[in-house]
This record gives C-alpha cells, structure tokens and sequence, in this order.
C-alpha cells in the first residue's frame, strides 16, 4: 500500500460541467474545433474584430478552448508564455465566454509551466487537484455556488485471500506502515493503479509482494474508511485468489517476511481476534473454504458509450451459473 490512487470522483452535480476530473468530455461536434497543431492549446487565438468609434478596431486574442457538452471551457497549455501575457488573455477569455454563457473553466497546467499558476489564481481560480505532470486549475464564470464535480474522493485498496490445497493462507509481515515490527501476520494487500482493473490489482499486488502466481476468482466483501491518507476515503476490497505457484520470494523493499500458515493459525492470532474488521474477514473467508458464501465474479462487460471491456462484479452463482463461477 504504497503511493495512493484516486480513481472515484463524487460532488455537487457533475452535469454542470466535466463528468470527471481526469478524463475530459467529448468535444462538442457542433463547435468548430482548432486543428491538430493547435488543439487544447494555450497559444493566442483570433477572434472576430470589435468596432469602437474612439479606438478604430480592435484584434484582441483569446486562448484556444475546447467547449465540453456541459457548458465547460476546457484549456490545455502547451507552450511557454509570459506569465503578464497570460493573465491579460485569460482575462479576455473570460469576459468572451462568460458572453457565450460558459460556466466551468478547466485550466491545465503541465509542470513545465509553473510560472503561470499565480498569475492564474490572481484572477480567481482555483486547484482542483494534481498529477505527477500538471497542476488542474478551474474557475467558475456564473454569480453564486459552483456545481463543478469535486477532486477524487477515494482511492481504491485490495486485500487477498490466498488459500492452497493443503488449507493454508499466504501471509505477509510488513517492514512498512503501521504493521511494522508488530509480529503479526496478515493478507496481502495494495493499492489499484489508475486504469487497473480490481481483478489485475489483486494478482499484481500478490505476485509483487511474494512471487506467487495467482488467478483471481471473487470478490468476497468491501468496506470503505475515512480520513485514511491526506483526508481521502478508501474502499477496500477482499479477493479470493486461487494460488498457481507455490515457492514464496518475498518482496525487499515493503515485505520482511511471507509463508504459507495453517488458516486456523492465523485466525487465532490476538489482533485478528480483537479487531471486527479481521475478524469479519476470516469468517467470510472460512464460509467461503466452506462453501457456505458466494461472492462476486467479475464478468466482462460493454457499455453504451464505449466498446471496451471492463468488468461488473456480481453473485453468478444466484443467477444459475449462466455467467461462469
């Protein structure tokens, strides 16, 4: 469980701008979009001339903008610029969208262009959150409350239950985290990368921590937790995973110790015993070697908006089997 991952975003009403904030919307095809060469891009763009009967007429710039169909602004800066020169077209651009009745603007900022971010918050946005690479600023155009969809809430954690043939359960000693130098003995557990499937997780995060080669086959149970990491909540998954080696390396660099233990030995451990959460998890898992509790297979599965595969988890087993075990 080491860096943390956001993957599920919650907030007021998404419809009022971006659905997401990592991923942005699909442009609009009724707005004329800029080329390939300038698309999402942060360089002065013309716009149609303003007659003034004092000053003549007036060429202003703009930065380029992606509309999204929730009535968003969506800029990317691809190029240095002078940090005066950028506050003077943000300004301008959003005295033009607020015309056009826009409301949320997205402002990224790849890290390369650090020097612009004061100039952009001294015109009133805001960060909405960060990547290794770029900095996410927004900035809301109508008077009152914004609507804009809040950062990621969450990140997503894996624990796994890892039985073999002979009634044992693969356990880990941890030499990071609170874990450390405890003595106990627990699942292996980690963190779902972004754009990792939960099944993907949980065999990664088992073959990592001790060379074990597994297959997933359900999700037994999850919970979530609050305030975990930097005020963020965490939604923790336990995985069933039937093991397809056995010879056991333990990872150096978070793991101090691994084997495979009797599972009675581990549950009889104190802090399993004392903790509800341990304790809920081993009698599940014992119901499951059973064969007294059915969990959630993941099954492939396609969506209106996209044909890529991703996967819904649910009870086959109460559904006659017709979608695999």
């Amino acid at each position: 469980m080491n860096a943390p991952a956001t993957t599920i975003s919650n907030g007021p009403d998404p419809l009022h701008s971006l659905p997401r904030p990592l991923a942005f919307s699909p442009i609009d095809p009724n707005i004329r979009q800029p080329d390939s060469e300038t698309a999402m891009s942060a360089l002065p763009n013309s716009t149609p001339t303003y007659e003034n009967e004092e000053q003549g007429t007036l060429d202003f710039k703009l930065l380029n903008a992606v509309y999204d169909r929730y009535g968003g602004v969506v800029v990317e800066v691809t190029r240095a610029m002078d940090s005066a020169l950028f506050a003077s077209l943000l300004r301008a651009s959003i005295e033009q969208w607020r015309h056009q009745g826009k409301r949320g603007v997205w402002i990224k900022l790849p890290i390369q262009h650090v020097n612009l971010v004061e100039a952009a918050v001294k015109e009133g946005c805001w960060y909405h959150h960060a990547e290794p690479n770029y900095l996410m600023l927004v900035y809301w155009i109508p008077q009152g409350p914004h609507t804009l969809p809040a950062n990621a809430s969450h990140r997503i954690s894996i624990g796994a239950f890892v039985t073999n043939e002979n009634q044992e359960v693969l356990v880990v000693q941890e030499n990071t985290g609170r874990f450390r130098g405890t003595g106990e003995w627990k699942f292996p557990t980690g963190v779902v990368n972004e754009g990792e499937d939960l099944c993907a997780a949980a065999v990664r995060e088992v073959k990592e921590k001790t060379t074990i080669n597994t297959k997933f086959i359900q999700v037994l149970a999850f919970g979530q937790s609050h305030k975990v990491l930097f005020e963020k909540s965490d939604i923790f998954f336990l995985c069933l995973l039937e093991p397809l080696s056995s010879e056991i390396q333990k990872q150096e660099s978070e793991i101090e110790a691994a084997k495979w233990m009797p599972f009675e030995e581990y549950a009889a451990q104190p802090f399993v015993q004392k903790h509800e959460l341990f304790k809920f998890s081993v009698d599940i898992c014992l119901a499951k070697k059973d064969g007294n509790y059915s969990g959630f297979c993941p099954v492939p599965t396609s969506t209106a908006f996209s044909d890529e595969k991703n996967y819904m988890y649910f009870n086959t087993h109460d559904l006659n089997g017709q979608y695999g075990s």
